[in-house]
């Protein structure tokens, strides 16, 4: 079937509340997604940061299909041999002492809502329950994530919100401590925001927000669901700054496409979640935590999060270079860090107009923030590949029109 009858057909019967682009893919390889009419695309999506070892990579493949010949689900009444071993593996990379494995990264900043509430009842501060999240975050779309999710267009008639959250302006640690009191049990933050169109935190201010933290006896969590996983350059994006966090929440990379996500707390925080306070059905699985370790393992044979850092830097400076060049008026600003990165478009292009115009030249991107061209591929991404999406890029720039015209 041809792209246009599948995308009619899905109008048909699914919800609409996604505003997905008019191609449907049938088969993925590496860096490359093939649509139902055989079209090639390189993709500097990832499945919005997912698809860390690239699709379909043998490896993957082959662990996911071993575990579901032998066990693909059990009750969290019990324990699985892969869920030990997972969290044991992200124990060695990590600065983090224990694990909650759950499905998604909105399930995650869930977990560290509770979890911040929780600890500080279980040591008799009742009081402390605030919650302070940034402008223009994202930390997912259930009820408590989506009230940590300071973006009004994420909200809108989905209210009233969770009580308790409160929103402060990014990178303004003037703001935050006028806002952190005796009530603030934690500080969530993103130290890149991505939905929030590529801004990454500078390290002073994530130092500042430690600091701010420990002084007044708020907790600090991090939501590194897109920034986790080698995709700025580091295992986890907080160690540009040398911070670490008392929680985190990881998701998106973490099992190359396979729905898994994880709470990682620090040894001040591993009571904070006593039996019976938190859970979830699927989460743990022995197929996802398979799926994991196969990742862990592709990241450290094909030294993925090094290539991350590196071809991270290259693509940085070619999106400054656009930036710079007064021959590409569309291209305003770089942004971001490793292989997550954006280009933000000047006022007068139409960003969507951009993403349409790539797609038809074989390069998919997504939008952030808006007005942002967001590049976020497979880690395993080469340099070629990258310089071959990068030729499509600068000729779409080029020939953007600016509105009206």
């Amino acid at each position: 079937m041809t792209n246009q009858a599948l995308v009619s057909a899905a109008r048909e019967v699914l919800l609409g509340n996604y505003r997905s682009n008019p191609v449907v893919f049938r088969e993925g390889k590496g860096c490359r997604l093939i649509d139902v009419e055989g079209k090639s695309y390189i993709d500097l999506c990832a499945g919005i940061a997912v698809v860390s070892v690239g699709h379909c990579h043998p490896e993957l493949v082959r662990a996911i299909s071993e575990q579901a010949a032998r066990l693909m689900h059990v009750s969290n009444l019990f324990f699985n041999e892969t869920n030990i071993e997972l969290a044991q593996e992200l124990k060695k990379r990590t600065p983090y002492s224990k694990f909650f494995f759950c499905n998604s990264g909105a399930e995650a900043n869930e977990g560290l809502l509770k979890l911040a509430r929780r600890y500080h009842f279980e040591r008799g501060d009742k009081e402390r329950r605030g919650i302070i999240t940034a402008h223009n975050s994202f930390h997912g779309r259930s009820m408590g994530a989506l009230t940590m999710t300071a973006q009004p267009k994420y909200q809108e008639g989905m209210g009233p919100m969770v009580g308790g959250v409160e929103h402060v302006v990014y990178g303004d640690l003037a703001a935050l401590d006028k806002l952190v009191g005796p009530q603030t049990a934690a500080v969530i933050l993103e130290p890149v925001q991505g939905e929030g169109g590529v801004v990454a935190a500078t390290p002073e201010y994530l130092r500042g927000v430690r600091e701010l933290c420990d002084r007044k006896g708020a907790l600090l969590m991090l939501d590194e669901v897109q920034t986790g996983y080698g995709r700025t350059g580091r295992f986890l994006a907080q160690e540009w700054s040398g911070v670490v966090a008392d929680a985190c929440a990881l998701a998106k990379g973490i099992a190359g496409g396979f729905p898994l996500g994880a709470v990682a707390v620090s040894e001040k925080l591993e009571k904070g979640l006593p039996p019976g306070t938190h859970g979830t059905t699927y989460g743990g699985n022995p197929l996802a935590c398979a799926a994991a370790l196969a990742v862990l393992r592709i990241f450290d044979r094909e030294q993925l999060v090094e290539n991350a850092r590196t071809q991270g830097e290259y693509l940085g400076q070619r999106l400054a270079a656009f930036a710079a060049d007064a021959s590409l008026p569309a291209a305003a600003e770089p942004r971001g860090l490793g292989l997550l990165r954006g280009i933000a478009i000047a006022q007068g292009f139409e960003p969507g107009a951009l993403v349409a115009d790539l797609r038809a030249r074989g390069v998919l991107v997504s939008i952030a923030g808006g007005n942002v061209l967001r590049i976020s591929p497979p880690l395993t991404i080469t340099h070629a590949e990258l310089d071959e999406a990068l030729v499509a890029i600068e000729a779409s720039l080029r020939a953007a029109q600016r509105s009206g015209s």
